[in-house]
C-alpha cells in the first residue's frame, strides 16, 4: 500500500497527470482493488450471460409450449403425439405429457386397471409422475436464478468495500505528503467511486433481471400446473369409460 501511495503522490505531485481511464484506474490500483475491480468484472460478464441465455430460453419455451398445447388439442390421437415426440422430449410440457402417457401404457398393458381400486391407483401414479416431471423441469429452467440474486444482493457491498479501501489510501496519501491538495486524494477517491459505479453495473441488471425471470418462470409453472391437472381430467375421463 504504501508503494501504491508514493506512486500516487509522485504522478498528481505535478510532475506528470493522472491516468482516470478505466483502465488507468485499474492499473494503478494497488491489489485489493484490483482483485474488488477483477470479482466485479467476472460477475457482470456471468450476469449478463445468464441473462441473455434466461432471455432466449424463455421466449423458446412460450413458443415451444404454444405449439404443444395446439398438437395436443387439435384432437388426434393422443397416442400417436407421444409416439412423434420421442423418448426424451426438449420441450416441459411435452415431458411432463410424456412421463404421463409412459405411466399409462405401462399400466395399460399390464392390465393394471381392471378394477375402481386400480384405477384410482393408476389416476394417482399418473398424477404423481406428473408432478415429479414438473418439478424436474422447473428446477432445470431455474438454473443458475441464484447467482442472479446472490449477485445483485452482494456486489454493491463488494464495491463498496473497494470504495473504504480507496479512502483510506486517499488519507494515507494525505498524512505522506502532508497536503491536503485535491491532487493528492484524486486518485484514490476516482478508484474508490469506480469500484462503487461497478458495484451498482452488476446489482441494478441482475436485480431487474431476476425479478422478471422468476416472475415469467412463475407463471409457466403454473402453466405446466394447468396442463397437467388438464391431462390428468382428461385420463381420468378415459379410465371410467373404459369400465
Amino acid at each position: 500500500m504504501e508503494s501504491n501511495i508514493v506512486e500516487t503522490i509522485a504522478v498528481t505531485g505535478g510532475t506528470g497527470i493522472a491516468d482516470f481511464s478505466v483502465w488507468g484506474l485499474f492499473l494503478r490500483s494497488d491489489v485489493v482493488i484490483k482483485i474488488v475491480m477483477i470479482i466485479l468484472f467476472v460477475a457482470s460478464f456471468w450476469s449478463w450471460t445468464i441473462i441473455i441465455d434466461k432471455w432466449l430460453k424463455m421466449r423458446r419455451l412460450a413458443t415451444d409450449a404454444g405449439k404443444f398445447e395446439d398438437n395436443f388439442w387439435s384432437g388426434g390421437s393422443l397416442e400417436e403425439l407421444d409416439e412423434r415426440l420421442g423418448n426424451k422430449p426438449s420441450d416441459p410440457m411435452a415431458a411432463v405429457f410424456s412421463a404421463a402417457m409412459s405411466e399409462w401404457r405401462r399400466s395399460s398393458s399390464r392390465g393394471l386397471a381392471a378394477t375402481d381400486a386400480l384405477r384410482a391407483n393408476l389416476r394417482e401414479r399418473i398424477e404423481r409422475v406428473m408432478e415429479v416431471s414438473v418439478t424436474r423441469e422447473m428446477e432445470r429452467i431455474e438454473r443458475y436464478m441464484v447467482f442472479l440474486a446472490s449477485a445483485g444482493a452482494t456486489a454493491p457491498f463488494i464495491g463498496l468495500f473497494g470504495t473504504v479501501w480507496g479512502i483510506m489510501n486517499s488519507f494515507q496519501a494525505i498524512a505522506v505528503a502532508k497536503d491536503t491538495n485535491l491532487a493528492v486524494v484524486a486518485p484514490g477517491l476516482a478508484e474508490a467511486l469506480f469500484t462503487t459505479a461497478m458495484g451498482l453495473i452488476v446489482a441494478i441488471p441482475s436485480v431487474a433481471a431476476y425479478n422478471k425471470f422468476s416472475a415469467d418462470m412463475t407463471r409457466y409453472s403454473q402453466r405446466l400446473e394447468g396442463f397437467a391437472a388438464e391431462f390428468s381430467a382428461i385420463l381420468s375421463r378415459q379410465l371410467e369409460e373404459s369400465k
